[in-house]
C-alpha cells in the first residue's frame, strides 16, 4: 500500500465543493481544510504499483474547481 498526501489549491469560494467531491473519490481517506499556500490536505491510499502521476492528474486535478496540486510522497511511518 502507497500513502500519499495531496495539497490542492482551489478556485475562490470552492475550497468546500472540492472537498466534497474529493472524500467520494477512490482512495481518499481524509481531507483536511489547511491555512497557507494551500487550501486542502487529501492522504490517499493506493495500491502497490499504482502509477501516481496518473492517479492525482485523473482523479484529483480533474476535480472541478481544482486550481493547483503539490504531491507528497510518503516512506515510512513512524508510531
Amino acid at each position: 500500500m502507497q500513502i500519499i498526501f495531496v495539497q490542492l489549491k482551489c478556485e475562490l469560494g470552492h475550497s468546500y465543493d472540492v472537498a466534497a467531491e474529493l472524500v467520494e473519490q477512490e482512495g481518499v481517506s481524509e481531507v483536511y481544510s489547511t491555512s497557507g499556500q494551500y487550501d486542502l490536505l487529501a492522504k490517499c491510499y493506493l495500491k502497490d504499483g499504482d502509477d501516481i502521476g496518473r492517479y492525482v492528474a485523473s482523479r484529483v486535478q480533474k476535480l472541478g474547481g481544482v486550481r493547483d496540486t503539490y504531491t507528497i510522497i510518503t516512506f515510512n511511518a513512524f508510531t
